[in-house]
This record gives structure tokens, C-alpha cells and sequence, in this order.
């Protein structure tokens, strides 16, 4: 099958190339047919473009091919852009070409709006699900963000890496690992590139990392998966407060490259996005929980902060904004106490949206501090030996955090379920597709 090859996105075609002839690829996504003039709607990843087909002025093979197309068949159309006062978008496309490439049969779920699908049954014809133009716009967005990441970390002397993620032992020191046959042994899938990241700061200085992660915990949650894109930073020579100030240019970043490119669309969904500034505003542990105190939400200290307790920070402090400071017990055994008071730790939570969205500290770099930190949490400091021996030989301060990609995209997004920013899910009770 020979056909010609896609010369502009739908997005592209705009009333400054009237005239000018295009190749446009997709799919039919509807069909309207008023006597003599045939109007379809072309469907591609970036949009939708009116393509109007006259009786008289198309060519015959065009004509007959148009009364044969149905909705979601894939095409390719060879046309000649005309601007336009009456088209939604400003122009249409006169085909003098129309190549049928697949056709397609009747779709198991209403891609259109008509009817309302409930998220399981979406999730389960997924594939067909993401044709919704709002679910090709979530994507592209979601793009957008990683690159609005990476530019800030690039730009800030951060090198990219990809660390295992099989691996040997608990990075962590939990037990919600998943174990994986490794030839004649048994290993586990990572739940963070934490201990490498840590390791890379005494060579790289300046790390990061966009990749799976794997938590065997047995949530069923709107907000918890067992496999995600965590996005981690290590930075040597540095504090908590260093990579909090990081963190604060990358979020204003994502935000503001997300407005920049797809506000415009974004808002046919009712979606806003208002641009954090700098400084975000930082309460401490202890000020949270008076807070939430007042709000009739007692806490113990040394208890974490639950999500209705972090909506209700979200009210009333605004957003996003960083708890400090929480208990050393509480964070991970890597995480720094603080000199003046061991009991707490420098360590800090972003939240936005009433979700926890990153989490980070400054780590300790003494490596009998470490090992004590290890014993302390009942946990045997010969499983990490590999790790220790890195602390022998110069290792620096360091400080990072890691973010959760699908949480940030959720929040900027405002969807209500995880899964909706997530391709292909998986949960405590989804493996497929």
C-alpha cells in the first residue's frame, strides 16, 4: 500500500497556509452529510480538522471513497488548505486525495461523550479509550512536564541516570517489595533509586532520574499505584533547603510551561492553570499539627500527616506549600537529623492538591552515623554493605528528594483518579492490559 506521507498535524493547519496543499494523517472522527457537501471530521493526536468534500469540485475517486468511510477508520488526505469564516477552527481542507489505510469496526466504548463510561470498563478497553481527545491532551501534557523537569535539572548541572531496578535488597528497609526469580537467586523490583543516587553524589555530584519504581503495598487508593514514574534528584554538597529551593523551580516550571503551550486547550476542559511563585510557604511538623488541632484533627506526635489532614492544610494555608521538619523516627534511616534537636530531622513533604507530591531530606554522610541509624530501625547494616563502603572514601553532604510524576500531573490536571494520567495502570488488582 503506497500512500503519501504526513506533512502537518491538524494544530498546524491554520488560515495563514490558505492555499498551500498538506498531507494530513488519523482518523475519521465524524461524518455529516448535507446533500451535495460531505463534512469529516479528521482525528489526529493533536486535534481535530474539518475536511469538506464538494460535489463537483472533488475529485470522483474522493467522492466514492468518502461514502464509504465510517467512524475511527484510519486515513490519510492529500488536500489543499482553504481559510474560512464558518469552519470552528478558522479553515478547512479540500482533499483531493482520500487513502483508507484500516477500517474500523464498532468501538466497544463511547469515545465521543455521548454515553458515560465508568473508568474500569475504560481502563479495560484502554487502547481505545485514549482516542478521547481530552485523553491524547492528558498525555501530551504529561510529556510537556517531564521535559519542563529535565530543562530546570539540566539547567541546574544535574546529569540524567538509570540506575537498576533489580536489585538485591530493600532500599528503604520495608517489606512492600515485589520479588522477582533472578536465575538461581531471588531479588527484588526497586521502590526508589535512593542508595545509587546517594552512592552517584560522590562521583556525579549532581544526579537525577526519571523511571519506574515498584511499591508492593496493598493500597486501594484514587491516588496509590504499585508501579510509577518517580522523578529523584541527589545533590552533593548541598542541604534540604538547597533542593527545596530545586524543587521550587521545577514545580513553577511544569506549571508555567504547561499554561504557556496548552493553556488555550486546557481551558475548553475547564482546567486553569494558576502559576505557583516563589517562595512556597513552609510550615513545620509541629505547626501542622497545631493547625489541624484547631481544625478538630488531633494527631500524635510522631504519627504521619493523613491525606484528609494534608486537604485541610491545603484550605487553609493554600498551595503548594512544604511541611518541615518531621519527626527523625518518622522519615527513612538515611534521612539527617537535625544537630540542634536529633529528634527531628531535615527533612520536608510538598503538597499540593491535599497530596503529598515529593518527598526529601538531607541524608547523612557519616557512615557511623548511618550504621547506628540502621540499628536503630532494627534493620542489619551487613545487608548494606555495599552501600557503607561508598562512605569510606570522601562521601560529601548530600540532599535530594523524589517526586511522584502521576501525582503532579493529577494535581495540575485536577482528575480525580490517578489511573486517568496513567497509560497502562497497574494496581493491587490490575495486570492488564
Amino acid at each position: 500500500m503506497s500512500f503519501p506521507r504526513k506533512t502537518h498535524w491538524t494544530k498546524d493547519v491554520t488560515p495563514e497556509l490558505d492555499g498551500r496543499e498538506v498531507v494530513l494523517t488519523g482518523w475519521v472522527w465524524d461524518i455529516r452529510d448535507i446533500g451535495n457537501i460531505k463534512f469529516i471530521l479528521l482525528r489526529d493526536r493533536e486535534g481535530i480538522i474539518q475536511l469538506t468534500i464538494k460535489k463537483g469540485i472533488a475529485p470522483e475517486s474522493v467522492l466514492s471513497t468518502a461514502q464509504s468511510l465510517g467512524r475511527e477508520d484510519a486515513i490519510v488526505v492529500k488536500g489543499v488548505v482553504k481559510a474560512s469564516k464558518i469552519a470552528k477552527a478558522g479553515v478547512e481542507v479540500f482533499p483531493s486525495e482520500v487513502h483508507v489505510v484500516a477500517k474500523s469496526k464498532a468501538l466497544p466504548i463511547d469515545i465521543w461523550g455521548s454515553v458515560e463510561t465508568d473508568l474500569d470498563t475504560r481502563l479495560k478497553f484502554r487502547s481505545i479509550d485514549l482516542k478521547r481527545p481530552i485523553n491524547s491532551l492528558i498525555f501530551r501534557v504529561e510529556s510537556e512536564v517531564t521535559r519542563a523537569i529535565r530543562d530546570i535539572l539540566y539547567n541546574r548541572g544535574f546529569i540524567e541516570v538509570f540506575t537498576p531496578k533489580i536489585i538485591v535488597t530493600s532500599t528503604e528497609g520495608g517489606a512492600e517489595l515485589f520479588a522477582v526469580q533472578y536465575f538461581e537467586r531471588v531479588a527484588y523490583l526497586a521502590q526508589s533509586p535512593q542508595l545509587y543516587k546517594e552512592e552517584l553524589t560522590a562521583s556525579l555530584e549532581r544526579v537525577f532520574e526519571i523511571a519506574p519504581a515498584y511499591r508492593a503495598e496493598k493500597h486501594n487508593t484514587n491516588y496509590h499505584l504499585n508501579e510509577f514514574i518517580s522523578v529523584d534528584i541527589e545533590e552533593a554538597f548541598a542541604n534540604y533547603i538547597d533542593v527545596m529551593d530545586v524543587l521550587e523551580d521545577v514545580i513553577i516550571n511544569v506549571y508555567d510551561r504547561v499554561n504557556k503551550v496548552f493553556g488555550n486547550e486546557l481551558s475548553k476542559y475547564g482546567i486553569e492553570i494558576g502559576v505557583p511563585k516563589k517562595p512556597f510557604r513552609r510550615i513545620t511538623y509541629d505547626e501542622a499539627l497545631d493547625i489541624l488541632s484547631r481544625r478538630g484533627l488531633k494527631i500524635n506526635w510522631g504519627d504521619d500527616v493523613p491525606k484528609n489532614g494534608l486537604e485541610i492544610l491545603s484550605e487553609e494555608l493554600g498551595e503548594p506549600f512544604f511541611i518541615i521538619h518531621f519527626p527523625t523516627d518518622l522519615r527513612a534511616f538515611y534521612t539527617k537529623p537535625l544537630d540542634s534537636d536529633p529528634k527531628i530531622s531535615e527533612s520536608f513533604d510538598l503538597v499540593i492538591g491535599g497530596l503529598e507530591i515529593a518527598s526529601g531530606s538531607s541524608r547523612i554522610h557519616v557512615k557511623e552515623q548511618l550504621i547506628e541509624a540502621l540499628k536503630k530501625r532494627g534493620l542489619n547494616p551487613e545487608s548494606f554493605e555495599n552501600h557503607l563502603m561508598v562512605y569510606d572514601y570522601g562521601m560529601p553532604p548530600h540532599a535530594g528528594w523524589g517526586m511522584g510524576l502521576y501525582r503532579l500531573v493529577m494535581v495540575l490536571l485536577r482528575r480525580d483518579n490517578i489511573r486517568e494520567v496513567v497509560l497502562y495502570p497497574r494496581d493491587r488488582f490490575r495486570l492488564e492490559p
